[in-house]
């Protein structure tokens, strides 16, 4: 039996336009996606490096525009020290023979302390080293006495080579910079400060004092202008300063000093010449010192010849 219906069945030729068709909306949906990604991954790098961009010029601009600044008042980068009045009563010591040149078995003049030839003594101290606080507080009472006698001239440098001693937070340089605040904004203070970062000091290895604690110590001393001074110490004014100071210091040559470079911390220079001995003897610092003094005032006192009249025989007329 023969039947005029027939399967629904498309022709092959419209099969392939269709799965043409179909193949180019896929390919148009792929390609407008890879466009796509292709901009966002575009949009989101010019982003990142603007924003790498923004960070390199604030780091820049902000470099740029905070001064190179340096401490005022100080001499080769120390501090003179003129004002004792401050010190605290733990510097006290027994009393030490003030420096003056002498001679065994001869009686020599001693020299007006006020003169050109008092004793010119160099401390160079990093606030972390256990050594210059042991040096500090054997010898303040020794140094504070030839200060108040003018027998000698006592300056101060702080250095940091304990940098990277302190778990990352930079003490001695910090501490180094801290002092320069206090000696460009209250020097009457500085020797009350600087002996007392030195007395009771953080160990090495701990973290040392933070900044607050730095300028809160400056103000228990009494400094003057204590808000600039806090902020001084706050925003580390002076740490460039410290970092070129201890370049300088271990290059050469050392105040007062033709060759000298430094070596270690503390390191006292007496009229040119290192002090080798015990940190922690005064008397054996005080014999180093008189010797120096001996040494420098008897090079300085050259005899000069008295002229004497000469007997000349008068001709007769």
């Amino acid at each position: 039996m023969s039947s005029d219906e027939t399967p629904n069945v498309p022709a092959p030729r419209n099969s392939r336009e269709v799965v043409r068709e179909k193949a180019q909306k896929v390919h148009a949906q792929q390609s407008r996606a890879r466009l796509m990604r292709r901009i966002i991954i575009g949009a989101v790098a010019v982003i990142a490096v603007g924003a790498i961009g923004t960070a390199v010029t604030l780091a820049v601009t902000s470099q740029v525009s905070k001064p190179q600044l340096s401490p005022s008042g100080m001499e080769s980068d120390g501090v003179v020290v003129t004002d004792i009045s401050s010190m605290s009563a733990s510097a006290e010591a027994p009393a030490t023979p003030t420096p003056e040149p002498s001679e065994a078995g001869t009686a020599s003049p001693t020299p007006d302390p006020t003169a050109s030839q008092a004793v010119d003594v160099h401390v160079y101290v990093d606030y972390l080293s256990p050594d210059a606080g042991k040096f500090e507080r054997a010898n303040a009472r020794l140094l504070a006495q030839w200060i108040e006698d003018g027998a000698a001239t006592v300056s101060y440098h702080p250095v940091a080579l304990l940098t990277a001693s302190s778990n990352g937070t930079k003490y001695s340089l910090r501490s180094a910079a801290a002092a320069a605040c206090v000696a460009t904004h209250s020097p009457d203070q500085f020797y009350a400060f600087n002996h007392d970062l030195l007395d009771d000091q953080p160990e090495v290895g701990s973290d040392g004092l933070s900044d607050q604690e730095l300028a809160n110590l400056a103000g228990a001393v009494g400094v003057d202008n204590a808000k600039v001074v806090r902020k001084c110490i706050q925003e580390g004014d002076f740490v460039n300063w410290a970092k070129e100071a201890t370049t300088r210091a271990l290059k050469g040559p050392l105040a007062g000093s033709d060759d000298l470079v430094l070596t270690a911390a503390p390191m006292i220079v007496v009229n040119g010449e290192a002090y080798v001995g015990a940190l922690d003897d005064p008397q054996e610092l005080s014999t180093f010192v008189m010797s120096v003094a001996s040494e420098a005032y008897y090079d300085s006192a050259t005899a000069t010849p008295t002229p004497t009249p000469s007997s000349t025989e008068t001709p007769t007329p």
